[in-house]
């Protein structure tokens, strides 16, 4: 399904920020110092390289009835868990003492076997730590929250070839035989989102060459960026109007 054209503009132009900004980094690294780290993680270090999409999520928040002061990013983003004394999101709603919504913003490009299991078990356990969290009161006089999950992965021979399941004793369940990378993270996502770990999470895939113009692609009907805004706006916009009614 198409998207809209103006949602449409507004990702690409999100997707051309996260490669410039790699692309930028890269160079820059390292040239006051004289040390620059290995491969690409000179232009991970720097960090920022998502703040295109968190942007954009804030713009149609704001656009959409919520207050520019009542959506928190770079700063007062942390929240309290219950395995942990706190963690830092991406993105927070908190409105009049109640907390909305939450977003995590992931990026993965190379390194696809080395990160892949760190990117799931993070995925899970932030999601596990607020919930019981939230259990256990720590957001009161919140109702349930909102949370998200927005990942955009390189589209590369290394993330799209099929990879062979380890099973030294037990076979892995059907879905993950001979999975890429790529698939491997469909999978998580549309799990998490079933299992109601998330409420949506979007899955994009782009290469450096292309996405520089803009250009990406969305594998999964479940996980397009269109039904994961759609989904938080539903969310947001339901309290904003009821507060300005009230």
């Amino acid at each position: 399904m198409a998207l809209h054209p103006e949602i449409e503009k507004k990702l690409r132009r999100a997707i051309r920020h996260f490669w410039s900004t790699r692309d930028s980094q890269a160079k820059k690294q390292g040239s006051k110092s004289g040390s620059r780290d290995a491969g690409a993680r000179t232009a991970v270090t720097g960090g920022h390289q998502m703040d295109g999409f968190v942007n954009l999520v804030r713009e149609y928040l704001c656009a959409n009835g919520l207050p520019r002061t009542q959506v928190y990013c770079n700063r007062a983003v942390e929240l309290p868990g219950w395995y942990r004394p706190e963690k830092q999101w991406d993105l927070l709603v908190v409105a009049g003492g109640e907390l909305l919504a939450g977003i995590e913003f992931k990026s993965q490009v190379g390194s696809f076997g080395n990160n892949f299991n760190n990117r799931t078990e993070e995925a899970i356990g932030s999601a596990t730590d607020i919930w019981a969290a939230y259990r256990e009161g720590a957001f009161k006089p919140s109702s349930r929250p909102w949370l998200g999950y927005m990942m955009l992965l390189e589209e590369a021979p290394g993330s799209m070839r099929p990879v062979k399941a380890k099973e030294p004793h037990f076979k892995v369940f059907p879905e993950f035989s001979d999975a890429s990378y790529g698939k491997r993270y469909e999978i998580l996502l549309t799990k998490l989102v079933r299992e109601r770990l998330y409420d949506s999470a979007c899955f994009l895939l782009s290469d450096a060459k292309h996405g520089a113009k803009g250009d990406y692609r969305e594998p999964a009907s479940e996980l397009t960026f269109e039904k994961f805004i759609a989904s938080l706006l539903a969310r947001a916009t339901a309290i904003a109007g009821t507060r300005r009614s009230s």
